[in-house]
């Protein structure tokens, strides 16, 4: 095990979409994206339904680490201003659906969700819920800063249909967190973690990072078993992903702080042992769960599905972002809103979408999509006639290298991952990767972060 992470530690992207972000269009015409999307709306609507991201960027100080979205900021008097502009992205997403929406899931994420305050968020969801019909196997979830995340906030969602809380912990270690600028002593886990399963939450999640600056396998080893401890049903155990060409803040600690390559797999290594040891079972691509969770569930029965948001139990068929920089997914086309918050107020100020980016599928992007999906949530895939000239020429090669050191079992009709193999989902997804295929042999500035 150690030579084959050593092997294939190259730079990978997470696939939470296909393609990727960065083969997407710099820029998208909105006028073919809104046909796109109501097509979509009413092929999955009255029988899936449809899920919302919503992206909340404000953060009251900075995690050095945090390659996401965000805008740095004490003034809570952005709130109002944010709701009010994300409430008339939806109004206008409302009038190109026909029938009244039907909510399957929701994700409040960031940034940090809990910088709004309670009445806030309340009426931000209230608004778009009253428009709406929620679907009875929903998932409503959030993610919550341990620090700042109170009994009011927790009632207040759990009001709402929220019974998913994930916690962004990272590490428990002093010396890690004054490094990372993320200070929240283990307490105060616990005590975000007690009143969540005291108002009634069903599935808390703790977000673990591996690869931060001045870790060491004694003090991950004590902060993965003080999660454990607290029994959250689900742990994602992230690598670090260092791309400071892209988030500047991962440039204000020195890089030789970061653990050498050897000591970021020891970490990993260590990580997973700790956890299936205590009965967590490996989902895939980071993510582990208890098995009375749906997560699991879902992965033994074959119906986990993969999007923005990582691994869910929902398929619905359209996500539809809101907020500065969120992402949509209309299953024939991709679209990210603008990350400056500035430009986001002024489409709507104009009463337009604030899409920028994005990207239109042609019949092979699906067909490469769905043998990604495949892979990633359930291990194998059956190959169809159509472009197999394609698979033959760049997807097979890589699928001999692979199966050469016991990643995976394949013919020409179909690939199974084996036990070995689905600690390295990310390379074998790379393998039907034919835009980063196609361009592997050019010389350029590295995209992704490494697989581990």
């Amino acid at each position: 095990m150690p030579e084959l992470l050593n092997k294939y530690n190259i730079p990978v992207p997470r696939y939470t979409s296909y393609p990727t972000v960065p083969y997407w269009n710099e820029k998208i015409d909105t006028a073919q994206w809104q046909p796109v999307f109501r097509e979509q709306f009413q092929r999955t609507n009255g029988s899936k339904g449809i899920s919302l991201y919503i992206h909340l960027p404000f953060c009251e100080s900075l995690c050095t680490y945090c390659g996401c979205n965000k805008k740095i900021t004490r003034n809570h008097s952005v709130e109002a201003v944010y709701i009010e502009a994300v409430l008339q992205e939806w109004k206008q997403y409302r009038a190109l659906m026909e029938d009244t929406p039907l909510i399957r899931e929701i994700h409040l994420g960031g940034g940090t969700p809990t910088f709004f305050s309670p009445s806030n968020l309340y009426r931000l969801m209230h608004t778009i819920l009253a428009d709406a019909t929620v679907h009875p196997d929903h998932s409503f979830s959030i993610e919550g800063h341990p620090g700042n995340t109170t009994k009011e906030h927790l009632e207040t969602l759990y009001q709402l249909g929220f019974r998913r809380i994930s916690y962004g912990v990272q590490d428990n270690d002093p010396v890690v967190q004054r490094a990372i600028n993320r200070i929240q002593p283990f307490e105060q886990v616990a005590t975000a973690t007690a009143m969540a399963r005291a108002i009634g939450y069903t599935s808390i999640n703790f977000d673990l990072i591996y690869g931060l600056p001045f870790q060491t396998v004694e003090s991950m080893q004590r902060t993965i078993l003080q999660c454990i401890s607290l029994q959250p049903e689900r742990i994602a155990f992230y690598s670090y992903a260092h791309v400071p060409w892209t988030s500047r803040g991962q440039r204000l600690f020195d890089e030789h702080d970061l653990p050498a390559a050897d000591l970021k797999m020891a970490l990993y290594q260590l990580g997973k042992q700790l956890f299936t040891t205590h009965q967590y079972q490996d989902i895939g691509m980071d993510h582990f769960a208890l098995p009375g969770d749906d997560l699991y569930k879902a992965w033994q029965e074959g119906s986990l599905h993969r999007n923005f948001m990582g691994y869910t139990t929902q398929r619905s068929g359209l996500l539809l972002g809101l907020g500065v920089s969120a992402i949509s997914d209309a299953g024939k086309a991709f679209t990210q809103n603008s990350k400056s918050l500035q430009e986001y107020y002024t489409h709507l100020q104009r009463g337009q979408l604030p899409v920028e980016k994005g990207y239109f599928l042609t019949k092979e992007d699906e067909l490469f999509r769905r043998y990604i999906l495949d892979i990633s949530c359930r291990g194998t895939t059956w190959f169809t006639p159509v472009y197999h000239h394609l698979l033959e020429t760049y997807t097979f090669p890589e699928l001999a290298r692979l199966q050469a050191d016991g990643l995976v079992e394949f013919d020409t009709h179909q690939v199974t991952v084996t036990e070995t193999g689905r600690n390295f989902l990310r390379n074998i997804c790379r393998a039907f990767d034919l835009h980063l295929l196609r361009q592997q042999s050019l010389s350029q500035q590295p995209v992704f972060s490494k697989a581990v």
